[in-house]
């Protein structure tokens, strides 16, 4: 019988040590802005530390995939929280004696946005070696939370913090990452097979070269999932940004604002619970998939007409319960479908793909709010953007069909 992941010691560990990881990365996210801004900062320079955070990510989030298909992945996730630690201790020192320049911020953005990019595709990877097969379901579904506890954790740790004394964010930042290192030293990660699957054959002999993305790209799941993934993402940071803008332009209160950033936050807590349960009730994925697609573009449509302030805040939270539903089914079946030696490199794919997504998403907010000059109608852009997307999952085969293998044939 197999034990509950509650009870399984190595999946607790990869868990808390990528929550803490986040958690990290959205203390880093608020507390280098506020910096740069409390020493006379423009915003051209907040903006691209901003900007060079995330770019950092995006740009080694394949090649990261690659290393974790090639690298033991504890090693990987280990000197990567090590990189970190030192660079966040580094800031702290200097803070702390009075002193920060802008260079060595952005060169810490660098480091921090690439260790941070390296880490997520080696855990991600190593969530199937800790996690029985048909656990992964309910795996996924508590991973999908972690993301969104961090956000309500980590930017308020960070403001409150910073107003204390503008050293204790990366104090705190140094130790959440200390401990995850310590955490993740401690993780016994079975080792992987030797010989490859069926599966894993099939993909050898189809890839071009060796650790090269061919035989991902050549799967009909996996490109399907990926254009979804895209989709979804992109819509989803256009409509959050376009209700920042909205909510800025009607003078909803900045405490109100807050607030619908929590609601937004508690929605995607409640949605990852949801799709534990639902995967549970052995619902299909495509069902999943295709369902909560077209409850966010209503739930998007409606929003629109929407009160601006705690009520949008309230949609939008729903909204966000959709996203961990469907993800957590498509994550599941790309896992599957993937052997393990190639799951590194499925990670850095789909992260490339979903930060790319996420730095369009503002650009094609403001494309929307420019052109429409209507709160309403912006929004209205983005759900019909939604609707697009939905359509288009209903009208694949492939997504139609989505489905895990049987025990069987994995």
């Amino acid at each position: 019988m197999t034990a509950s992941l509650s009870r399984n010691r190595n999946y607790r560990i990869l868990w808390s040590g990528m929550f803490l990881s986040e958690m990290a990365a959205e203390i880093a996210y608020i507390a280098f802005p506020l910096l740069v801004l409390a020493h006379g900062g423009s915003a051209a320079a907040v903006s691209g530390v901003a900007a060079v955070l995330a770019g950092a990510r995006t740009l080694i989030s394949l090649p990261a995939g690659a290393l974790a298909d090639r690298v033991h992945r504890k090693r990987v996730m280990v000197l990567a929280q090590s990189i970190r630690t030192a660079a966040m201790l580094g800031v702290a020192v200097t803070v702390l004696l009075g002193t920060c320049p802008l260079w060595q911020i952005l060169l810490v953005a660098v480091v921090e946005g690439a260790a941070a990019g390296v880490f997520v595709p080696a855990e991600n990877a190593a969530l199937p070696q800790v996690v029985p097969e048909h656990q992964l379901p309910q795996a996924l579904a508590g991973n999908a939370a972690r993301p969104f506890a961090a956000l309500l954790i980590g930017p308020a740790l960070a403001g409150f913090t910073f107003g204390l004394h503008e050293v204790l964010p990366f104090a705190l930042n140094t130790s959440v990452l200390a401990v995850s290192f310590g955490a993740l030293a401690a993780l016994h990660l079975p080792r992987r097979a030797a010989g490859p699957s069926a599966g894993e054959a099939t993909a050898a002999a189809a890839a071009p070269r060796p650790g090269g993305f061919g035989p991902l790209l050549r799967m009909r799941t996996i490109r399907a999932t990926m254009a979804w993934i895209v989709g979804v993402n992109l819509s989803f940071h256009t409509l959050v940004v376009l209700v920042l803008i909205v909510s800025g332009e009607d003078g909803v209160a900045p405490g109100q604002m807050g607030l619908m950033m929590t609601c937004f936050g508690a929605g995607g807590l409640a949605g990852a619970l949801a799709a534990g349960r639902l995967h549970a009730a052995a619902l299909s994925p495509a069902v999943l998939v295709i369902g909560s697609t077209w409850v966010f573009a209503a739930v998007a449509g409606a929003m629109a007409y929407a009160p601006r302030g705690v009520p949008l805040g309230i949609l939008l939270g729903v909204a966000a319960m959709a996203m961990p539903v469907g993800s957590t089914a498509v994550i599941t079946c790309q896992l599957a479908a993937v052997p393990d030696g190639l799951r590194g490199r499925l990670s850095g794919l789909v992260g490339t793909g979903s930060e790319l997504a996420a730095t369009a998403g503002p650009v094609t907010a403001g494309v929307l709010a420019t052109a429409t000059r209507d709160g309403s109608l912006s929004i209205l852009g983005a759900s019909a953007l939604l609707v697009v997307v939905a359509t288009g999952v209903t009208s694949s085969p492939t997504l139609r069909r989505l489905a895990l293998p049987r025990p069987s044939a994995a």
